[in-house]
């Protein structure tokens, strides 16, 4: 039975995947901060699908949590697919970078790059002995485009999507992905412009160009996954990148 970790699981995206996962026949570990959501998340996934799920709560940015969630993926049976979906925004609102809280930034770095890295050093050796051992880099529109009061957090993302593809050369036995997941009504986005929250498609819209990155398999990259979702203007996170090439399955490829 394959194994996942998914990180940033107990809402929006990551519960989302976790569930399409699961419907699959994965067995899961999932992570989130608040241990009574992610709970519930969890038991929702079990009820719904059978599958084996552990819930662990915890900070990414924690080296002896993270060493758990690897723990409890070998405890499945290993490790074959870990998505890096937990991030920080670096402030909240977003600001300008004339007034970008310098703590915050360190958080955003801490979360969504130095976490990233540690989980994913934890993980290799599973993921070498996978036979199928897949990373995915959770990446925003705001990892490559300019938009105003979205450095911090679009600094954090650019670093990711760099420390993506360096492993993905280092590391040519894993498909490694960083995926832009594109415009979603998530909390996060809310807590990032909560003037624009509301009317922005839901986490699941997207989750079918996921599971066609898992089907299709295609070469290490940057990836947009499409769902249903209508043009919402030079906005992060709306897709619109363009790209360079594509794949079957709704998935372009944006590197």
């Amino acid at each position: 039975m394959a194994v996942a970790i998914v990180t940033g699981a107990s809402k929006g995206l990551g519960r989302a995947l976790a569930h399409a996962l699961a419907g699959r026949g994965w067995d899961l570990v999932l992570d989130a901060r608040t241990a009574e959501v992610l709970e519930e998340a969890a038991a929702e996934v079990r009820a719904a699908h059978g599958t084996r799920v552990v819930a662990l709560p915890g900070d990414v940015r924690d080296a002896g949590h993270r060493r758990e969630l690897v723990a409890a993926a070998r405890g499945l049976g290993g490790l074959d697919l870990l998505v890096n979906n937990a991030s920080a925004l670096g402030a909240a609102p977003l600001v300008r970078l004339a007034e970008q809280p310098l703590e915050g930034l360190r958080e955003a770095l801490e979360t969504n790059v130095v976490a990233v890295l540690g989980l994913v050093r934890e993980g290799l050796p599973s993921l070498r002995e996978s036979g199928a051992g897949t990373v995915v880099v959770v990446s925003s529109d705001a990892a490559v485009e300019a938009y105003g009061a979205w450095g911090g957090y679009g600094a954090s993302k650019a670093a990711a999507d760099h420390l993506a593809a360096v492993l993905a050369v280092e590391e040519p036995g894993l498909r490694v992905w960083a995926v832009d997941p594109g415009d979603m009504e998530t909390d996060l986005y809310a807590a990032a412009e909560p003037e624009g929250a509301g009317g922005r498609p839901a986490p699941e819209t997207v989750v079918p160009g996921f599971l066609a990155l898992l089907d299709g398999r295609p070469a290490s990259g940057r990836y947009g996954v499409a769902g249903s979702v209508p043009d919402s203007g030079s906005v992060p996170g709306s897709g619109s990148v363009p790209g360079s090439g594509s794949v079957p399955g709704s998935v372009e490829s944006v590197r």
